[in-house]
């Protein structure tokens, strides 16, 4: 499959190549805009949070013909698609895919998805000081924008060369 078609929203994506960042956002807004839109934890999709010691546990149930976007998430981790099948399109490209399954996401990997059929994903994440605070969890996993996401990145990047040059200038 290499097309969705959604015309509830005015929704047509060729996802041969992936789409853009932009294009994604465009279809978030589209959906966002949609009178039966909902934005996180909701009846249509209930959360549930679990913690263990440094990890913390987020799964998602999505009933299938549902459309959704995902979040820009700032460091890689393991996702399992435990049942279901679904179409996800980042900007590298477009997967069918069937759980169960695992999967890592790479750091700022933002998805728009179409539920085949029910789903049941779930996503692990380091906690490091085991908060059990959402917001807490969420500042430290979740990038709110692209702009973010790479100011993000550059700051590891830079903080890595100067530990890389401390550690060279220690070993001369």
């Amino acid at each position: 499959m290499n097309e969705i078609d959604i015309p509830d929203i005015g929704v047509h994506v060729n996802t041969r190549k992936g789409i853009s960042r932009e294009s994604i956002l465009d279809l978030e807004q589209k959906i966002m805009n949609h009178d039966d839109s909902m934005v996180g934890d909701n009846s249509l999709c209930p959360l549930k949070h679990s913690f263990s010691d440094g990890i913390y546990v987020r799964e998602i149930f999505i009933p299938a013909g549902a459309l959704l976007t995902g979040k820009i998430h700032k460091h890689s981790h393991p996702n399992t698609l435990l049942k279901g099948e679904v179409i996800v399109i980042t900007e590298d490209g477009e997967e069918h895919l069937k759980g169960p399954l695992s999967i890592i996401s790479k750091a700022g990997t933002k998805r728009a998805l179409y539920a085949i059929t029910d789903l049941v994903w779930i996503t692990y994440h380091v906690n490091v000081t085991n908060t059990e605070n959402l917001d807490q969890i969420e500042e430290f996993v979740i990038a709110p924008s692209y702009k973010e996401y790479d100011k993000f990145r550059l700051k590891q990047t830079n903080l890595f060369r100067q530990l890389k040059n401390k550690f060279i200038k220690m070993l001369s």
